[in-house]
């Protein structure tokens, strides 16, 4: 179901506050609602401004808390990615949101390999390597998230959207 931006102010604002939150509470690393946030946006909003827009903010908001480094920039454009794929897809399916766990880490390490180790192969892949733990939270995070946001979509759109309970 796609909103046209003026019934999904709401909306947004809701998973805005949702992702700010959730990264600011104590979470396992990679925990996080944002992925799902990009995938939802992108499949969901109308507007393709709002859907880029929406994990953006969640994320500078979130990082004036957490901190500013030069990985947050491959950590924006993996999630700018991550929009643009959903809105290319019809539903959030456990390989879509798979296939966004992957492109994040693919290129958020890319980033910090870039920044942090030598850049050589053997620097890659120790790089990679290093980050395999926190690709399990990400899986189980974005799957988490994911199927969240999928199943309370309908509950919320038609109980807080349309009945303006909010």
């Amino acid at each position: 179901m796609n909103f046209n931006f003026e019934k999904s102010q709401k909306l947004v604002l809701i998973l805005i506050v949702f992702g700010v939150l959730a990264r600011l509470m104590p979470h396992p690393p990679n925990f996080s609602p944002v992925t799902a946030i990009a995938l939802f946006s992108g499949l969901n909003f109308t507007n393709k401004k709002i859907a880029f827009t929406v994990p953006l903010i969640v994320l500078i908001i979130s990082d004036f808390f957490l901190g500013f480094s030069p990985v947050n920039l491959f950590v924006y454009f993996s999630f700018l990615t991550i929009v643009f794929i959903g809105t290319q897809i019809k539903k959030i399916k456990y390989y879509n949101i798979l296939f966004s766990s992957i492109i994040f880490f693919i290129i958020s390490n890319f980033g910090v390999w870039i920044i942090g180790y030598p850049l050589n192969f053997e620097g890659l892949i120790l790089c990679y390597t290093m980050a395999i733990p926190f690709f399990g939270y990400s899986i189980c995070g974005d799957l988490f998230f994911g199927y969240l946001f999928k199943f309370s979509h309908g509950k919320i759109s038609k109980k807080v959207i349309n009945n303006n309970i909010i």
